[in-house]
């Protein structure tokens, strides 16, 4: 049995064995979801309840400060049991999943989250999880542990962007750099970079040059804005970035009928947004998905333009 089938089992066992789970997961058959069709693609709008501790969570020092870190494992729940990864992470099954099949994957240190010196141990997970997308946030693009290095995986066909990076109005090859296909997405509502590659080095080089290209404009911040996905597929990894300008957009701060409470993150980013309230999904339109990705994303001229200098 691969890593992947254990995985995947021990998904089946925690909701079977542990009652938090069992609960969320039997919830997540019952989530509402709405599609928003575009000229070429579409953008998924799941009501998901239970996903308003991470939608609404304080991110700021002072509450992370305050509260006990819930990925440290002195503090993990009695009924949550986990799968050793290169004596550096446990995987872990996520209790309030967005996918049918979702984990958490934390670092045994607490120390902080970032991707620098970090983005190989990414690549070498999608590796091993080879049925799942492998995602991080930044601390400041929808972790809501900002304080533990983690990232998080779901099964594969879930997210939209699956599908669209092989449909050529979506996603344009834009050049080649060593072994690394870099391609953009002109007409998406996101700036992303994507690279593609076999070359597990080549690729890593090319991440960090764009990493302190979108570092150089965001100075006073310990790393940039962004979001990955990443896949392991066809003995290659594709890797897709998304370079983020704001955290959460105006609508989340708004009040009365105004307010939407969406905090986009790497699932968002792939095409399927998250609303833990009712009421905004119901009213919730295309027009709206429009403004709030044009708000947190780099547009996609300038995307296209970071490329083109590397």
């Amino acid at each position: 049995m691969d890593f992947s089938e254990k995985a995947r089992d021990l998904v089946c066992e925690q909701i079977f064995e542990w009652d938090l789970a069992s609960k969320n997961y039997e919830g997540l058959k019952k989530v509402k979801v709405k599609t928003f069709y575009f000229n070429d693609y579409h953008i998924d709008i799941q009501f998901n309840p239970e996903r308003i501790i991470s939608s609404a969570a304080k991110v700021d020092f002072q509450s992370i400060e305050a509260r006990p870190c819930f990925l440290c494992q002195k503090n993990l729940p009695s009924q949550q049991r986990g799968l050793s990864f290169n004596d550096e992470y446990v995987l872990l099954v996520n209790p309030f999943p967005i996918f049918p099949e979702h984990l958490t994957i934390p670092h045994i240190v607490h120390t902080y989250q970032k991707i620098k010196s970090n983005f190989e141990s990414m690549l070498c997970i999608a590796v091993h999880l080879k049925d799942f997308v492998v995602f991080y946030n930044g601390a400041k693009c929808g972790a809501s542990a900002p304080d533990h290095l983690h990232f998080q995986a779901g099964v594969k066909g879930f997210l939209p962007i699956e599908k669209d990076f092989y449909n050529e109005k979506c996603c344009t090859e834009l050049r080649q750099l060593n072994n690394v296909i870099i391609s953009h997405w002109p007409n998406y509502q996101r700036g992303i970079i994507t690279l593609s590659s076999n070359d597990k080095q080549c690729l890593t080089d090319c991440f960090y040059q764009i990493y302190d290209q979108l570092l150089a404009n965001q100075t006073d911040d310990t790393e940039p804005m962004l979001n990955i996905l990443t896949t392991f597929e066809d003995e290659k990894w594709i890797v897709h970035i998304f370079p983020r300008v704001l955290h959460r957009p105006s609508q989340y701060f708004q009040t009365g009928e105004n307010q939407i409470i969406l905090s986009p993150a790497s699932v968002d980013m792939g095409g399927v947004l998250i609303t833990p309230r009712e009421e905004d999904f119901i009213k919730i339109s295309a027009a709206d998905v429009k403004d709030i990705l044009k708000q947190v994303c780099m547009k996609s001229q300038d995307v296209e333009a970071l490329i083109n200098r590397l």
